[in-house]
């Protein structure tokens, strides 16, 4: 397996490779990570789907990209992938995925139709004082010394921010900004996690660092990831004949150990009537494996029920510890599953039955919830939530078997053990019409008005998740596998707890991408994998993040006067003089004034 750019190896299709028809595939899980693993090795590697089964602990594909309809209990989106345009690998998977919506189109197609068309931005990204805008104003708000700790962990090696959080690499300058609000909120970062993913997040969006203040840099679906993403590559699977088990939970992967080379031999398995089953595995037969999950345990309340916190057995963080017990190669589980309170936050679906609240929603959004276009334009954070609560109001109808009066709204908390505004209770502790109360008091709604508005103008499922950030905690080389561990003849692991190069994790493209490479080696496809989005290697990009870094200001040049003048003298009509100014990183002087960049694709 190789990595490449450009266009020439993305556009070519790959040879058949060599004994690809003796092979077979057993995956371990039905999530996203798998699903395109399995569409590459039928489309990339030309292996028959008759040939590929897919065993899953659940009722129905999707892993965390979820989104259904519960009886009584209303919708549920347990939450929300943000994408962007340089999601290389998942670009290239659903470039082939026909749509279900538009006819003659791919999934791309329909996506990149829809963004076009109805781009999007956010009118108001952050709140105070009961639904006012904050006037954050797109401004970052960072001091020199917190530019300068941001370009430190930029410049610092991985070795360096390996085992380390973020607050012991930034100081409260920084963690007091704008700028660390609106990347918490988005990514849902805490201040004890991980140092070195803080680092590949700056280093993989160093393109859309101007897109933080107002989300522009998001793209998003149709309808919930459930029905946009997960259906059209389930039905294309079963068209090729891929054979689904669900209600099947994988108990453990054996494996034979011989002289550097490591095959998997055996899946056992136990499936929801209680019969214990399995499949034994040669070297033809591939085992897939998605390791960890951040859904696991998820917990759903209702309206009157508050969601619990499933601390118990995880099947899907079990298969893993007993895997990873039978080799040092295998990574270790426990450093993200072992601190629950570290891991957890909670969500709610809140489904709004009539107008009142949606005229709440239209006052911060500066848009009309039923226009069928970009609402919120991404989340809209509380400022001075206590729960730190943000939510977003994607375009409707968010599920097709919506009623026209209803509008699906997410909302979700980072801090779920604090005493809300409104509530006075922990989010965690709080039943769906509870957050929909504080929800409501953070949007505006008279306090009097709240208790009855709550009760009869909505209905919320909450939703607890132990797990949800846990690939975030502080980690060290070797504690998540590679791919494809030294020494494999017949098995992979995929998804966020397996290690690729440069990507970072909570995101699509990570699965994606880990899915691609997993395919391309098993089975020796002889076609690149699309690298990483260089950016952060492109010295347009970084000129322009410096300038948004800074709020637009130029740079103080240091010195006295003549001599700062005497150093513009030297940059006019100079290359890079020219890159400074276009950027406004220096003031305009002499013969060198500002362009359009309009020559190029840094916007």
């Amino acid at each position: 397996m190789y990595y490449s750019s450009g266009n020439y190896e993305a556009f070519a299709r790959p040879r058949k490779p060599e004994g690809v028809d003796d092979k077979s595939a057993w995956f371990v899980g039905a999530g996203l990570g798998n699903m395109a693993c399995a569409i590459f090795m039928i489309r990339d590697g030309r292996m028959s789907g008759d040939r590929i089964t897919i065993l899953e602990e659940l009722k129905l594909p999707g892993g965390a990209l979820d989104g259904i309809e519960y009886p009584h209990k209303g919708f549920v989106i347990r939450g929300g992938r943000e994408m962007e345009d340089h999601m290389e690998c998942l670009w290239d998977l659903f470039r082939s995925v026909p749509s279900l919506e538009v006819e003659d189109a791919s999934v791309l197609d329909e996506f990149y139709w829809l963004n076009k068309d109805d781009p999007n931005y956010s009118l108001c990204r952050v709140t105070e004082k009961q639904g006012q805008d904050a006037h954050t104003d797109k401004l970052f708000g960072l001091s020199d010394k917190a530019q300068k700790e941001i370009v430190s962990v930029i410049l610092a090696t991985r070795e360096q921010m390996e085992h380390k959080r973020i607050d012991e690499v930034f100081t409260r300058e920084f963690l007091g900004s704008n700028f660390w609000l609106y990347w918490r909120t988005m990514f849902a970062f805490e201040e004890w996690h991980s140092a070195l993913e803080m680092k590949l997040y700056l280093h993989r969006f160093m393109h859309h660092i101007g897109g933080l203040p107002d989300l522009s840099a998001l793209k998003f679906t149709k309808y919930n990831q459930y029905e946009s993403l997960v259906l059209p590559m389930y039905r294309w699977l079963l068209d090729q004949g891929v054979t689904f088990r669900f209600e099947h939970t994988v108990t453990d992967v054996q494996f034979d150990f011989q002289d550097g080379r490591t095959q998997a031999t055996r899946i056992d398995w136990v499936t929801g009537d209680g019969a214990v089953g399995g499949t034994d595995l040669g070297p033809d037969d591939l085992c897939l494996v998605t390791i960890g999950s951040l859904t696991e345990n998820s917990d759903d309340g209702d309206h009157h029920t508050p969601a619990v916190i499933k601390d118990g057995p995880a099947p899907a963080w079990d298969l893993w510890k007993r895997i990873a017990a039978k080799s040092d190669d295998f990574g270790r589980p426990e450093v993200f599953c072992g601190d629950i309170d570290k891991t957890k936050w909670e969500s709610a679906t809140v489904t709004t039955v009539d107008e009142r609240i949606p005229a709440y929603i239209e006052k911060i959004a500066q848009r009309d919830p039923f226009s069928g276009k970009v609402v919120t334009g991404g989340i809209v954070t509380a400022r001075d939530s206590s729960w730190l609560m943000s939510w977003t109001v994607n375009r409707q109808p968010h599920f097709k078997a919506q009623k026209p009066n209803e509008i699906v709204v997410w909302v979700y908390g980072l801090f779920v053990e604090t005493p809300g505004d409104f509530v006075k209770k922990p989010m965690q502790d709080c039943t769906g019409e509870e957050i929909t109360q504080e929800w409501l008091y953070h949007l505006g709604v008279p306090v009097d008005e709240i208790p009855e508005l709550a009760a009869t103008g909505a209905k919320c499922v909450p939703v607890m998740m132990p797990y949800v950030t846990a690939f975030f905690m502080p980690r060290t080389a070797g504690d998540r596998p590679q791919v494809v561990p030294e020494g494999s003849v017949n098995f992979a692991f995929i998804g966020q707890f397996a290690e690729t190069t440069r990507d970072c994790i909570f995101t699509t493209e990570y699965s994606v991408r880990t899915a691609m490479e997993a395919a391309y080696q098993l089975l020796g496809i002889d076609r690149g994998v699309p690298e990483v989005f260089n950016s952060t290697y492109d010295i347009r990009y970084l000129l322009k993040a410096t300038t948004r870094l800074r709020d637009g200001a130029a740079v103080d040049l240091p010195g006295p006067n003549f001599l700062k003048g005497r150093l513009l003298d030297r940059l006019d009509n100079s290359q890079m003089g020219l890159l400074l100014t276009d950027f406004g990183l220096i003031p305009e002087h002499a013969g060198t004034v500002a362009r359009e960049r309009s020559d190029d694709a840094v916007e």
